[in-house]
C-alpha cells in the first residue's frame, strides 16, 4: 500500500496530453525484450508499451486524426472499486507475487477521441482461452461499465498489419528538426523534385538517391524527407498497401506546400 500511495504522490496515472505519467513503465515490469518506449506525435511525449501488440495498436493511435490524447498503463483507482468488484464476482483480485497484497490494476489504453474517453485492453487471441485472463478481464469491463466508459478488447485480428509496417517505417521522422535546417528554398526544391522522380514511377529509392545527388545532399536524406512528409501527412498514400523503398508509390495528394510553410 506504500508503493500505491508513493506512486500517487508522484502523479503516476494522472495528467493529459504531455504531462500525462502512466501507472506503469517500462523499468517496473520484468523485461521480456518486449517492452518498449516510443516518442508519441499526438502527445508529444514518450510512451511505455509493454508488448508487440500494444506498439501497433499504438501506432495506429497517434496516426489517427480523431485521437486527441493517449494515456497508457492507465490505472484502475481507487483500489476499493476493482477489490469491491473482484468480492462480487467471487474471483481472487491480483496481487503482488511477493507481498500477496492487492495491486492496482490498469487498462492498456484510455484514449480521447471527440472529447470522449474509450478504454481498450490489448490481448493477443490465445490469452482469451486463459480462464484468469478473463476473469481479470471483467474486472477491467465492469470498473468501465460503472464509469459510462466504452471498453473493449483488441487482439492481433482488428490490427491491420499493412497500416502498422507502414506507419513504423515513417513514425520516428516525425520530429526530424534536419529538414526545417535546410531552409524554405531548399526543401520546395527537394519536395518538387521528389514527387517529380516519384511520378516517373521511379522506386522510392532511386527516387532519393537521384534527389541526393542532383542536390548535393547526403546520402539517406531525401529518404528520410520522404518519410517526414508521410508522417507528416503533407503527402498522402494509400497505406493499406504496402509500402516498399524498393518500388514506386502512388501520391494520393499533396497537402502543403513545404517551401511556403518553412517561410
Amino acid at each position: 500500500m506504500k508503493k500505491i500511495q508513493k506512486w500517487i504522490k508522484e502523479g503516476r496515472g494522472q495528467g493529459e496530453g504531455s504531462q500525462y505519467k502512466p501507472w506503469l513503465t517500462i523499468q517496473d515490469v520484468p523485461s521480456n525484450g518486449l517492452a518498449t518506449r516510443l516518442k508519441g506525435w499526438t502527445s508529444n511525449r514518450y510512451h511505455h508499451l509493454m508488448s508487440n501488440l500494444e506498439r501497433d495498436y499504438f501506432y495506429l493511435l497517434d496516426f489517427s486524426e480523431s485521437v486527441a490524447d493517449i494515456c497508457e498503463q492507465y490505472p484502475l483507482l481507487p483500489l476499493d472499486d476493482t477489490l469491491i468488484i473482484a468480492e462480487k464476482l467471487g474471483i481472487k483480485h491480483p496481487t503482488d507475487p511477493k507481498t500477496d497484497e492487492p495491486i492496482v490494476m490498469t487498462t492498456d489504453f484510455l484514449i480521447s477521441i471527440n472529447k470522449s474517453n474509450i478504454a481498450r485492453s490489448i490481448k493477443p487471441s490465445s490469452e482469451l482461452e486463459n480462464d484468469r485472463v478473463i476473469e481479470k478481464l471483467e474486472i477491467e469491463r465492469r470498473f468501465w461499465k460503472e464509469r459510462n466508459i466504452d471498453w473493449a478488447i483488441v487482439t492481433e485480428h482488428e490490427i491491420p498489419g499493412n497500416i502498422v509496417r507502414n506507419v513504423s517505417w515513417f513514425h520516428r521522422e516525425y520530429d526530424n528538426q534536419d529538414i526545417f535546417k535546410f531552409g524554405a528554398t531548399l526543401v520546395g526544391n527537394l519536395e518538387q523534385l521528389m514527387l517529380k522522380h516519384l511520378r516517373s514511377e521511379e522506386p522510392i529509392n532511386k527516387a532519393a538517391a537521384l534527389c541526393d545527388d542532383s542536390l548535393g545532399l547526403e546520402p539517406g536524406t531525401s529518404l528520410a524527407f520522404f518519410r517526414y512528409m508521410l508522417a507528416r501527412k503533407n503527402w498522402l498514400v494509400d497505406l493499406a498497401e504496402p509500402i516498399s523503398p524498393h518500388h514506386p508509390i502512388n501520391i494520393l495528394q499533396v497537402v502543403s506546400d513545404m517551401k511556403r510553410s518553412l517561410a
